[in-house]
Formats: structure tokens, C-alpha cells, sequence
């Protein structure tokens, strides 16, 4: 612990610095390999929506010895065609979803379940949901994630900067399309719990990306007329300065999800809590990854086109003999398009 907490105050006070802004190619690439990832799960796979989004029927048992074969049998010798899922809910629950079903089909269905597991019909809990139901709740669904990050965006660019908000929302899309593109990979049915899981990542991942940048304000306020660190170097010290703290912030936030996804759901076969710990799980270890690794360094890339900071680089490396950190030197160039020039040589009078 006393290690952890002089590493800590070593790096807010920047005797140790990781480089976290020069590398940032490196950061982009491993986001590449994960949005590459999430494209093709989604291509291919797709997400598996749940009947709330696209209509159908739900069938809850509850019985001491809840089977799925069993269950899976009853919907067969209902006369059911199409795939059904069924699943198991804790010790003595077993559900059976289906698609949209004719009322006929929804009393089969019942018929062969209490038959088959030896209960009473008005023990099955049932809910039929239809298409057009379904289309209202994603239709809802859209106009909540835009509004919220129209209205993130306005007010970040209020109370920090307009290319810090751009910033934020580029990592929260990061983050949104990473987890959708993992939660595809991974089979589980997206339900309304799933989409209150992505709004609650957006929220932590935007947390955390302020208090980044909040320190990257706090570092830049008069860096113009100090001429002694360029901004990626002013926002490299703020990120060393704030990694403790979100790492801290995010192990702990993790393990109460951890154990809702693994012991609830897992252990316990608490289907219904496994859709939004899951969401959350991906989206809190990615959102921690775009506030340090994403965020920053967009925003130092962004600001570094401004004439005023590629100003301020040449006075730092004047300053400073004509070496400045590699952050620098990357951004210089790539946003002019070209490499540092190399001066000719004087030659000596003779």
C-alpha cells in the first residue's frame, strides 16, 4: 500500500511520468483491434433482442425440478415452430421465450408446460408482448441515448471546453460500441435492463473523463504565457496525475458488478440480473480505458492544430535547446504533414 501511494504521489508530482500522450498510437490501435472485433460480431452474429424489442411470448414456470429439456419438449409437442429459448431462473423457475404466437398457440403452449411439469395453468406466469410494443420501446431507447449525449455535449462545452466535449463524446462512443460489439459476442438477450446498463457506462465513463480533464484545465489555465510544457505535456502530467484515482475509482465500482454478474447471475442463476451486470462489467473496464488512454489524447491532438499551441511548441523546444518530448514532435508533424526538417549546417568562417 505505502509502494501504491508513493508511486501515486510520485506521478502527480511528475518526478515519474508514463507516456501515455506520445503513445497514443499504440492506444489506438488496440481500440482498432476491439472495434474491429465488435463489427464483425455484429455483422455476423448481431444482437439477440428480447422480446420487449421485438415482440413475442414469455412463459415462467415455477417448480420444484424445473428442466429445460423438459421444457423445451412441452413447446415441441405444442406444435411451436422456430427456434425458442428457455432458460433456467434460480432453483425452481424455468422460462420458455418464443416469438409472436397466435392466442391458440399461447393456450398450447400452457397446456403442454402444466403437463409436462405436473402444475397447475394458472401457476404459468405469462406475458404477450407485441411488435408494435416493441418497436415503441426502442424507439424510446434511441431518442434517450441522443438526447443524453446531446445534452452531455452542450453542457461539457459549457463548463470545460468545446474540444474537451468532443473529446468526452468520442470516447463515450468508443465505449458504447465496444460493449454493444462484446455483448453480441457473447449471445446474451438485449432487454430494457441491457439499455439502462449502457445509459449507466455512458454516465461513468463521462465521470471519469471529466475528472481527467478537469486536471487538464487546471494544468493548461495560463500555459500560453508560461512557455515551459507544450499542451500534450500538460495534458500527459494531468492524466499521471488523475491514473491512481481512476484506477481506484473503477476497482471498486467493478466488484459489487463482478459479484452481481458472476455470483448472481452465474452461481445463483439469477437470470434477470445478468443482462445489466453484464453491460455494466464491459462498460465500466472500458469506459476507465477511453478516460486515460482515448480521451486525452484526442483532445492533445486536436489542440495541438491550434497555431497558438504549435506556438507554444516552438518556444518549449527553443527553451528548452531544441529537444522537445516525442508527444510533441508526433503531433507537430502529423498534423503539418511532414517530418521535423533538418537545418543546414553554417559553416565556419575561415
Amino acid at each position: 500500500m505505502s509502494k501504491l501511494s508513493g508511486l501515486g504521489g510520485r506521478l502527480y508530482r511528475g518526478e515519474t511520468s508514463v507516456d501515455f500522450i506520445g503513445r497514443r498510437r499504440r492506444w489506438y490501435m488496440v481500440s482498432s483491434v476491439f472495434i474491429l472485433i465488435s463489427i464483425g460480431a455484429l455483422a455476423i452474429q448481431g444482437l439477440q433482442l428480447g422480446i420487449e424489442f421485438k415482440g413475442g411470448s414469455s412463459f415462467t414456470v415455477t417448480t420444484n425440478n424445473p428442466s429445460v429439456t423438459d421444457a423445451r419438449a412441452a413447446v415441441e409437442e405444442a406444435g411451436v415452430t422456430g427456434e425458442a429459448i428457455v432458460q433456467k431462473l434460480g432453483a425452481n423457475k424455468v422460462r420458455v421465450l418464443t416469438g409472436s404466437l397466435e392466442q391458440a398457440q399461447n393456450n398450447a403452449v400452457q397446456d403442454a408446460l402444466a403437463a409436462k411439469f405436473a402444475i397447475s395453468v394458472s401457476t404459468i406466469d405469462t406475458q404477450i408482448i407485441g411488435p408494435s410494443w416493441g418497436k415503441e420501446i426502442t424507439r424510446k431507447a434511441l431518442y434517450g441515448l441522443f438526447g443524453f449525449l446531446f445534452v452531455v455535449m452542450v453542457y461539457l462545452a459549457m463548463a470545460l471546453e468545446p474540444k474537451m466535449a468532443v473529446s468526452a463524446i468520442i470516447a463515450v462512443i468508443h465505449d458504447v460500441f465496444i460493449t454493444v460489439g462484446i455483448y453480441a459476442l457473447v449471445g446474451f438477450d438485449v432487454t430494457p435492463a441491457t439499455i439502462i446498463g449502457f445509459l449507466t457506462i455512458l454516465g461513468y465513463s463521462l465521470y471519469d473523463t471529466v475528472v481527467v480533464f478537469d486536471k487538464v484545465r487546471e494544468n493548461t489555465k495560463s500555459i500560453t504565457s508560461t512557455s515551459t510544457k507544450t499542451y500534450s505535456q500538460a495534458v500527459n502530467l494531468a492524466v499521471n496525475q488523475t491514473i491512481v484515482r481512476s484506477a481506484n475509482t473503477s476497482i471498486v465500482a467493478l466488484l459489487p458488478v463482478a459479484s452481481i454478474l458472476f455470483v448472481g447471475a452465474g452461481l445463483l442463476g439469477a437470470g434477470t440480473l445478468k443482462d445489466l451486470s453484464l453491460a455494466l462489467f464491459i462498460g465500466l473496464i472500458v469506459g476507465t480505458y477511453s478516460s486515460i488512454f482515448i480521451a486525452p489524447p484526442v483532445l492533445a491532438q486536436m489542440r495541438e492544430r491550434e497555431p497558438a499551441m504549435q506556438a507554444l511548441a516552438k518556444r518549449v523546444s527553443a527553451r528548452s535547446g531544441g529537444t522537445v518530448v516525442a508527444s510533441t514532435v508526433g503531433a507537430v508533424a502529423a498534423i503539418n504533414g511532414r517530418g521535423p526538417r533538418n537545418q543546414p549546417k553554417r559553416k565556419g568562417r575561415k
